[in-house]
């Protein structure tokens, strides 16, 4: 298995050129290691790489990380969130990426107490029943809606792309998410300033990343299985 730090270097050059490609800066991209596959130990590798973002998507799994990295990165909730178990996360993890109900939003509202817990609502912009996600058009006024919430804040949208043999095919999808992101900004809702976009994984991040991603998300390609 080849080390995380020399998979990052990689993986920071291939930033370097989409972002060059479509008049980026590669600081405007956060990548986030997706660690539900692997150790603590690994995880901890990351860290000492200089990655100083982890990807949870079960419960159990980002409060093991959050102590292994013990406050040396964020740890980012990027799994399906069950309501009941949002106490358990709520300021221990610096992002949830996957808040696509109302009934969570009251959850995290409810439990995030005097702190704003910084939220992306998830958009199943492909329409694959496998996936979770509002569809784009429930997008704008759940986010609206949201106006009553004072303990969250919607910093962005995710979305999770179709697999494609061809990461070219997975373009459209992300224009549509930048798209909708505009949208969003336009109306300056004060609890969604929504400046973020997550979206890309191992096989079509630099797609994404020409696309406008602000936060992509790597798993096999960068801290393996």
């Amino acid at each position: 298995m080849n080390t995380v730090e020399s998979n990052w270097k990689v993986i920071k050059h291939n930033i370097r050129l989409a972002c060059e490609a479509s008049g980026r800066d590669p600081e405007d991209v956060t990548c986030i290691a997706v660690t539900k596959y692997v150790s603590p130990e690994r995880a901890v590798e990351a860290v000492e790489a200089g990655i100083t973002n982890l990807g949870e998507n079960r419960v159990e799994g980002a409060l093991e990380k959050y102590e292994a990295v013990s406050g040396r990165a964020d740890i980012h909730f990027i799994g399906t969130l069950q309501s009941k178990k949002a106490k358990k996360i709520i300021g221990k993890c610096a992002y949830i990426h996957s808040l696509d109900r109302w009934s969570l939003a009251e959850e995290i509202n409810k439990r995030s107490g005097e702190t704003v817990t910084e939220c992306f609502v998830q958009v199943n912009v492909s329409g694959e029943e496998s996936k979770a996600g509002l569809p784009p058009e429930e997008v704008e006024p759940f986010i609206e809606s949201l106006v009553k919430l004072s303990g969250l804040r919607i910093v962005g949208l995710m979305t999770l792309a179709p697999f494609e043999e061809d990461a070219e095919n997975t373009r459209p999808v992300f224009r549509q998410m930048k798209e909708m992101r505009r949208r969003i900004q336009e109306k300056n809702w004060a609890h969604a300033p929504c400046g973020y976009l997550s979206m890309g994984m191992s096989n079509d991040y630099m797609v994404a990343v020409e696309e406008g991603a602000t936060h992509i998300r790597l798993g096999t390609s960068l801290v393996g299985e």
